[in-house]
Protein backbone atom coordinates (compact mmCIF):
# COMPACT_ATOMS: atom_id res chain seq x y z
CA UNK A 1 0.00 0.00 0.00
CA UNK A 2 1.50 3.27 -0.83
CA UNK A 3 2.43 5.47 1.85
CA UNK A 4 1.48 9.40 1.78
CA UNK A 5 5.33 10.05 0.45
CA UNK A 6 4.88 7.26 -2.56
CA UNK A 7 1.75 9.56 -3.34
CA UNK A 8 3.61 12.33 -3.78
CA UNK A 9 6.28 11.02 -5.79
CA UNK A 10 3.85 8.71 -8.00
CA UNK A 11 1.21 11.80 -8.63
CA UNK A 12 4.11 14.29 -9.82
CA UNK A 13 5.34 11.41 -12.67
CA UNK A 14 1.43 10.67 -13.45
CA UNK A 15 1.12 14.45 -14.05
CA UNK A 16 4.31 14.37 -15.85
CA UNK A 17 5.81 16.73 -13.53
CA UNK A 18 9.00 15.12 -13.87
CA UNK A 19 9.88 12.30 -16.17
CA UNK A 20 10.77 10.01 -13.11
CA UNK A 21 11.95 10.54 -9.22
CA UNK A 22 13.59 8.68 -6.35
CA UNK A 23 13.68 10.21 -3.13
CA UNK A 24 15.32 8.91 0.32
CA UNK A 25 15.34 10.18 3.73
CA UNK A 26 17.31 9.11 6.78
CA UNK A 27 17.87 9.57 10.37
CA UNK A 28 21.50 9.22 12.66
CA UNK A 29 20.48 5.28 12.40
CA UNK A 30 19.77 4.58 8.96
CA UNK A 31 17.23 5.14 6.06
CA UNK A 32 13.75 6.04 7.48
CA UNK A 33 11.92 6.53 3.88
CA UNK A 34 12.97 5.17 0.23
CA UNK A 35 10.76 5.25 -2.77
CA UNK A 36 10.61 6.04 -6.42
CA UNK A 37 8.68 6.21 -9.14
CA UNK A 38 8.32 6.10 -13.45
CA UNK A 39 10.73 4.66 -15.52
CA UNK A 40 14.48 5.22 -15.46
CA UNK A 41 14.61 6.26 -19.23
CA UNK A 42 11.25 7.90 -20.44
CA UNK A 43 9.39 5.65 -23.13
CA UNK A 44 11.59 2.26 -21.55
CA UNK A 45 10.25 -0.63 -19.03
CA UNK A 46 13.21 -0.39 -16.37
CA UNK A 47 12.12 1.63 -13.10
CA UNK A 48 13.93 3.99 -11.59
CA UNK A 49 15.09 3.22 -7.82
CA UNK A 50 17.24 4.58 -4.76
CA UNK A 51 19.90 2.26 -6.92
CA UNK A 52 19.99 4.36 -10.15
CA UNK A 53 22.86 6.09 -10.94
CA UNK A 54 22.15 9.91 -11.15
CA UNK A 55 24.12 12.86 -12.48
CA UNK A 56 24.52 14.91 -9.00
CA UNK A 57 26.01 17.72 -10.73
CA UNK A 58 26.52 20.47 -7.99
CA UNK A 59 25.58 18.41 -4.88
CA UNK A 60 29.29 17.60 -6.22
CA UNK A 61 30.59 20.73 -4.28
CA UNK A 62 30.03 19.84 -0.88
CA UNK A 63 31.74 16.66 -1.32
CA UNK A 64 34.75 18.62 -2.81
CA UNK A 65 34.39 21.03 0.44
CA UNK A 66 34.73 18.32 2.43
CA UNK A 67 37.98 17.27 0.57
CA UNK A 68 39.18 20.97 1.20
CA UNK A 69 37.90 21.12 4.83
CA UNK A 70 40.05 17.51 5.58
CA UNK A 71 43.16 19.54 3.76
CA UNK A 72 42.73 22.11 6.47
CA UNK A 73 42.47 19.98 9.10
CA UNK A 74 45.64 17.97 8.35
CA UNK A 75 47.13 21.49 8.15
CA UNK A 76 48.30 21.07 4.46
CA UNK A 77 45.40 23.96 3.52
CA UNK A 78 44.97 27.29 4.69
CA UNK A 79 40.92 28.59 4.50
CA UNK A 80 42.43 32.60 4.77
CA UNK A 81 45.01 31.36 2.41
CA UNK A 82 45.15 33.57 -0.92
CA UNK A 83 44.00 30.90 -3.87
CA UNK A 84 47.15 31.94 -6.05
CA UNK A 85 49.25 30.35 -3.75
CA UNK A 86 47.75 26.90 -4.48
CA UNK A 87 47.08 27.96 -8.09
CA UNK A 88 49.34 30.23 -9.84
CA UNK A 89 47.17 30.42 -12.80
CA UNK A 90 44.29 32.39 -10.74
CA UNK A 91 46.35 35.52 -10.32
CA UNK A 92 45.80 35.99 -14.17
CA UNK A 93 42.05 36.47 -13.88
CA UNK A 94 40.45 39.71 -14.17
CA UNK A 95 36.92 41.42 -13.37
CA UNK A 96 34.96 41.82 -16.29
CA UNK A 97 33.05 45.13 -15.83
CA UNK A 98 31.52 45.45 -19.50
CA UNK A 99 31.86 45.16 -23.28
CA UNK A 100 33.64 47.70 -26.08
CA UNK A 101 31.27 45.70 -29.10
CA UNK A 102 32.10 42.34 -28.34
CA UNK A 103 35.08 43.23 -26.90
CA UNK A 104 35.41 42.47 -23.17
CA UNK A 105 36.31 45.15 -20.32
CA UNK A 106 38.30 44.09 -17.85
CA UNK A 107 40.15 45.40 -14.83
CA UNK A 108 42.37 44.00 -12.24
CA UNK A 109 40.67 42.60 -9.01
CA UNK A 110 41.20 45.39 -5.86
CA UNK A 111 42.01 42.08 -3.64
CA UNK A 112 43.31 38.65 -4.16
CA UNK A 113 40.61 35.58 -3.69
CA UNK A 114 40.86 33.08 -0.68
CA UNK A 115 40.34 29.64 -0.61
CA UNK A 116 37.31 30.04 2.00
CA UNK A 117 35.85 32.92 -0.75
CA UNK A 118 35.86 29.64 -3.09
CA UNK A 119 33.99 27.60 -0.72
CA UNK A 120 31.51 30.47 0.06
CA UNK A 121 30.88 31.29 -3.33
CA UNK A 122 32.32 35.13 -2.58
CA UNK A 123 35.62 34.90 -4.55
CA UNK A 124 34.07 37.36 -8.31
CA UNK A 125 33.31 34.10 -9.53
CA UNK A 126 29.94 33.30 -11.66
CA UNK A 127 27.93 31.05 -13.43
CA UNK A 128 26.20 31.25 -17.40
CA UNK A 129 23.07 29.80 -17.03
CA UNK A 130 22.46 32.83 -13.86
CA UNK A 131 24.21 35.87 -15.36
CA UNK A 132 24.07 37.38 -18.76
CA UNK A 133 27.49 38.95 -19.29
CA UNK A 134 29.30 35.34 -18.93
CA UNK A 135 26.63 33.86 -21.82
CA UNK A 136 28.04 37.06 -23.94
CA UNK A 137 32.09 36.29 -22.37
CA UNK A 138 31.43 32.64 -23.91
CA UNK A 139 29.87 33.69 -27.01
CA UNK A 140 32.45 36.69 -27.85
CA UNK A 141 35.48 34.81 -26.81
CA UNK A 142 34.76 31.86 -27.95
CA UNK A 143 35.73 30.38 -24.66
CA UNK A 144 34.50 26.49 -23.72
CA UNK A 145 31.42 26.44 -21.79
CA UNK A 146 32.04 24.30 -18.46
CA UNK A 147 30.11 21.52 -18.70
CA UNK A 148 32.88 21.03 -21.85
CA UNK A 149 35.17 19.34 -19.50
CA UNK A 150 38.24 21.54 -20.87
CA UNK A 151 40.86 23.69 -19.59
CA UNK A 152 39.72 26.48 -21.17
CA UNK A 153 36.58 27.18 -18.87
CA UNK A 154 38.82 28.45 -16.17
CA UNK A 155 39.61 31.49 -18.28
CA UNK A 156 36.54 32.96 -17.52
CA UNK A 157 36.83 36.05 -15.36
CA UNK A 158 35.59 37.72 -12.28
CA UNK A 159 32.11 39.69 -11.93
CA UNK A 160 32.90 41.36 -8.88
CA UNK A 161 35.82 42.02 -6.33
CA UNK A 162 36.18 39.07 -4.08
CA UNK A 163 34.51 39.03 -0.71
CA UNK A 164 32.11 41.91 -1.85
CA UNK A 165 29.20 39.95 -2.73
CA UNK A 166 27.88 36.55 -2.82
CA UNK A 167 27.17 35.22 -6.69
CA UNK A 168 27.27 31.24 -7.02
CA UNK A 169 29.52 30.17 -9.78
CA UNK A 170 32.71 28.02 -10.67
CA UNK A 171 33.99 28.33 -6.94
CA UNK A 172 34.41 24.89 -6.58
CA UNK A 173 35.88 23.92 -9.65
CA UNK A 174 38.72 26.12 -8.74
CA UNK A 175 38.43 24.34 -5.10
CA UNK A 176 38.79 21.13 -6.89
CA UNK A 177 42.01 22.11 -8.14
CA UNK A 178 43.22 23.90 -4.86
CA UNK A 179 42.74 20.21 -3.08
CA UNK A 180 44.78 18.85 -6.09
CA UNK A 181 47.68 21.61 -5.18
CA UNK A 182 47.43 21.60 -1.61
CA UNK A 183 47.08 17.27 -1.03
CA UNK A 184 49.50 16.51 -4.53
CA UNK A 185 46.98 14.17 -5.12
CA UNK A 186 43.64 13.81 -7.61
CA UNK A 187 40.63 15.13 -7.10
CA UNK A 188 39.19 12.13 -7.58
CA UNK A 189 41.58 10.25 -5.44
CA UNK A 190 40.67 12.25 -2.57
CA UNK A 191 37.38 12.01 -2.39
CA UNK A 192 37.64 7.71 -2.83
CA UNK A 193 39.96 7.48 -0.39
CA UNK A 194 39.13 10.43 1.89
CA UNK A 195 35.12 10.15 2.03
CA UNK A 196 33.67 7.80 -0.62
CA UNK A 197 35.63 5.23 0.58
CA UNK A 198 35.54 4.85 4.31
CA UNK A 199 31.94 5.64 3.84
CA UNK A 200 31.46 2.77 1.70
CA UNK A 201 29.79 4.71 -0.86
CA UNK A 202 31.05 2.67 -4.34
CA UNK A 203 28.92 3.60 -6.65
CA UNK A 204 29.86 7.50 -6.50
CA UNK A 205 32.20 8.09 -9.45
CA UNK A 206 33.36 10.61 -11.57
CA UNK A 207 33.01 7.88 -14.01
CA UNK A 208 30.72 5.30 -14.59
CA UNK A 209 31.84 1.29 -15.44
CA UNK A 210 29.37 -0.29 -18.04
CA UNK A 211 27.10 -1.65 -15.48
CA UNK A 212 27.17 1.19 -13.64
CA UNK A 213 26.53 3.14 -16.91
CA UNK A 214 23.78 0.45 -17.71
CA UNK A 215 21.99 1.19 -14.53
CA UNK A 216 22.11 4.76 -14.79
CA UNK A 217 19.33 7.65 -15.74
CA UNK A 218 20.09 9.55 -18.80
CA UNK A 219 18.96 13.48 -18.94
CA UNK A 220 15.65 14.14 -20.13
CA UNK A 221 14.30 17.44 -21.75
CA UNK A 222 10.55 17.93 -22.95
CA UNK A 223 10.11 17.80 -27.01
CA UNK A 224 8.34 20.00 -29.00
CA UNK A 225 4.98 17.54 -28.10
CA UNK A 226 5.70 17.77 -24.10
CA UNK A 227 6.21 14.93 -23.68
CA UNK A 228 9.83 13.91 -21.87
CA UNK A 229 12.63 12.45 -24.22
CA UNK A 230 15.81 11.46 -23.17
CA UNK A 231 18.94 13.33 -24.95
CA UNK A 232 21.59 10.92 -23.29
CA UNK A 233 24.67 12.59 -22.03
CA UNK A 234 25.73 16.04 -21.17
CA UNK A 235 28.92 15.82 -19.31
CA UNK A 236 32.59 14.98 -21.16
CA UNK A 237 33.28 11.53 -20.45
CA UNK A 238 36.86 12.22 -20.99
CA UNK A 239 37.67 15.58 -18.86
CA UNK A 240 40.81 17.14 -18.56
CA UNK A 241 39.99 17.51 -14.67
CA UNK A 242 37.99 16.66 -12.32
CA UNK A 243 34.96 19.07 -11.93
CA UNK A 244 35.10 19.27 -8.21
CA UNK A 245 31.71 21.94 -8.92
CA UNK A 246 29.74 19.21 -10.78
CA UNK A 247 31.34 15.70 -11.82
CA UNK A 248 30.20 13.04 -9.58
CA UNK A 249 27.87 10.54 -10.32
CA UNK A 250 26.02 8.98 -7.10
CA UNK A 251 23.21 6.77 -6.48
CA UNK A 252 20.41 7.58 -3.64
CA UNK A 253 21.46 5.01 -1.68
CA UNK A 254 24.94 5.87 -1.42
CA UNK A 255 24.38 9.79 -1.39
CA UNK A 256 22.35 9.55 1.92
CA UNK A 257 25.46 7.58 3.22
CA UNK A 258 27.67 11.08 3.22
CA UNK A 259 24.21 13.27 4.27
CA UNK A 260 24.26 11.34 7.26
CA UNK A 261 27.71 11.51 7.66
CA UNK A 262 27.11 15.81 8.16
CA UNK A 263 23.72 14.78 10.58
CA UNK A 264 25.89 12.56 12.96
CA UNK A 265 28.87 15.10 12.93
CA UNK A 266 31.45 13.98 10.82
CA UNK A 267 31.41 9.96 11.45
CA UNK A 268 29.26 7.18 10.23
CA UNK A 269 29.33 3.41 11.08
CA UNK A 270 33.53 3.92 12.73
CA UNK A 271 34.30 5.96 9.96
CA UNK A 272 35.26 9.41 10.60
CA UNK A 273 35.19 12.28 7.33
CA UNK A 274 35.42 15.17 9.44
CA UNK A 275 35.66 16.34 13.02
CA UNK A 276 32.85 17.26 14.48
CA UNK A 277 33.68 21.01 15.04
CA UNK A 278 34.38 21.19 11.42
CA UNK A 279 30.76 20.47 10.70
CA UNK A 280 29.48 22.59 13.04
CA UNK A 281 31.19 25.37 10.93
CA UNK A 282 29.91 24.25 7.63
CA UNK A 283 26.56 24.50 9.28
CA UNK A 284 26.98 28.10 10.43
CA UNK A 285 27.02 31.25 8.32
CA UNK A 286 30.20 32.15 7.03
CA UNK A 287 29.40 35.13 4.31
CA UNK A 288 28.55 37.77 7.46
CA UNK A 289 26.12 40.42 6.68
CA UNK A 290 26.23 38.98 3.08
CA UNK A 291 23.40 37.17 1.99
CA UNK A 292 22.21 34.67 -0.60
CA UNK A 293 20.32 36.41 -3.50
CA UNK A 294 16.90 36.24 -2.61
CA UNK A 295 15.92 36.56 -6.57
CA UNK A 296 18.64 34.92 -9.35
CA UNK A 297 16.97 35.67 -13.13
CA UNK A 298 17.78 32.97 -15.53
CA UNK A 299 20.00 33.93 -18.33
CA UNK A 300 20.06 30.80 -19.89
CA UNK A 301 16.47 29.28 -19.83
CA UNK A 302 17.37 25.91 -21.38
CA UNK A 303 19.92 25.57 -18.44
CA UNK A 304 17.74 26.53 -15.52
CA UNK A 305 14.93 28.52 -14.73
CA UNK A 306 15.29 31.83 -12.52
CA UNK A 307 15.63 31.01 -8.27
CA UNK A 308 13.66 33.20 -6.33
CA UNK A 309 14.19 31.64 -2.46
CA UNK A 310 13.00 34.49 -1.09
CA UNK A 311 14.92 36.75 1.82
CA UNK A 312 16.35 35.07 5.01
CA UNK A 313 19.06 32.74 3.52
CA UNK A 314 23.10 32.43 4.63
CA UNK A 315 25.87 30.31 3.20
CA UNK A 316 27.98 27.78 5.13
CA UNK A 317 31.06 25.89 4.15
CA UNK A 318 29.37 24.33 0.62
CA UNK A 319 26.01 24.44 2.21
CA UNK A 320 22.63 27.50 1.72
CA UNK A 321 21.21 27.18 5.63
CA UNK A 322 18.21 28.73 5.98
CA UNK A 323 17.66 30.99 8.85
CA UNK A 324 14.44 30.79 10.15
CA UNK A 325 12.37 27.38 10.65
CA UNK A 326 9.51 26.73 7.63
CA UNK A 327 6.62 25.57 8.92
CA UNK A 328 5.96 21.80 8.25
CA UNK A 329 9.50 21.55 6.90
CA UNK A 330 13.27 22.05 7.66
CA UNK A 331 14.30 23.64 10.50
CA UNK A 332 16.20 26.94 10.65
CA UNK A 333 19.87 25.85 10.59
CA UNK A 334 19.31 22.91 7.80
CA UNK A 335 22.19 22.32 5.20
CA UNK A 336 21.15 21.98 1.44
CA UNK A 337 21.88 22.09 -1.83
CA UNK A 338 20.80 20.70 -5.18
CA UNK A 339 22.25 20.34 -8.76
CA UNK A 340 21.42 21.22 -11.93
CA UNK A 341 19.88 17.86 -13.29
CA UNK A 342 17.49 17.90 -10.57
CA UNK A 343 18.67 16.19 -7.45
CA UNK A 344 18.42 18.29 -4.54
CA UNK A 345 19.67 17.59 -0.45
CA UNK A 346 19.16 18.79 2.82
CA UNK A 347 20.24 17.61 6.42
CA UNK A 348 18.49 19.09 8.99
CA UNK A 349 20.37 18.75 12.38
CA UNK A 350 17.84 20.21 14.50
CA UNK A 351 15.12 17.84 14.01
CA UNK A 352 17.85 15.03 13.30
CA UNK A 353 16.59 13.93 9.76
CA UNK A 354 17.91 14.12 6.26
CA UNK A 355 17.04 13.60 2.55
CA UNK A 356 17.43 13.94 -1.06
CA UNK A 357 15.16 13.75 -3.93
CA UNK A 358 16.09 12.77 -7.66
CA UNK A 359 15.39 13.15 -11.05
CA UNK A 360 17.75 13.36 -14.22
CA UNK A 361 16.26 16.71 -16.66
CA UNK A 362 16.67 19.83 -17.57
CA UNK A 363 15.97 22.78 -17.01
CA UNK A 364 17.20 23.19 -13.62
CA UNK A 365 14.30 23.62 -10.45
CA UNK A 366 10.73 24.38 -13.00
CA UNK A 367 7.75 25.03 -10.83
CA UNK A 368 6.44 21.69 -11.06
CA UNK A 369 9.61 20.37 -9.83
CA UNK A 370 9.77 22.62 -7.03
CA UNK A 371 6.01 21.65 -5.67
CA UNK A 372 7.06 18.30 -5.85
CA UNK A 373 10.10 18.76 -3.65
CA UNK A 374 8.25 21.13 -1.05
CA UNK A 375 5.30 18.58 -1.54
CA UNK A 376 8.05 15.63 -0.81
CA UNK A 377 9.35 17.83 2.79
CA UNK A 378 6.01 18.40 3.71
CA UNK A 379 5.30 14.80 3.40
CA UNK A 380 8.30 13.63 5.22
CA UNK A 381 8.00 15.67 8.23
CA UNK A 382 4.27 14.71 8.60
CA UNK A 383 5.64 11.38 8.88
CA UNK A 384 7.59 12.20 11.48
CA UNK A 385 5.15 13.69 13.30
CA UNK A 386 2.85 10.92 13.10
CA UNK A 387 5.68 8.07 13.64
Amino acid sequence: MSSPIDKVLEDAVAAGAVPHVAAIAADADGVIYQGASGPRAAGEGDPVGVDTHFRIMSMTKMVATVAALRLVEQGRLELDGPVAEYCPEFADLQVLVGFDGDTPKLRPPASRATVRQLITHTAGLGYWFWNEDLVRWDAVTGNPPLISGLRGAFRAPLLHDPGTRFNYGINTDWLGKVVESAGATPLDVAVKEGITGPLGMHNTTFLMDDAQRANSSPVHMRGEDGRWASVGEILNQSPDWWAGGHGLYSTPRDYIRFERALLRGGELDGARILRQSTVDEAFSNQIGELDFPSEIEAADPATSGPFRPGPGYKWGLGLLLNTVDQPGMRRAGTGAWAGLCNTHFFVDRTSGVCASIYSNFLPFITPEALELYANFERALYASLRDG
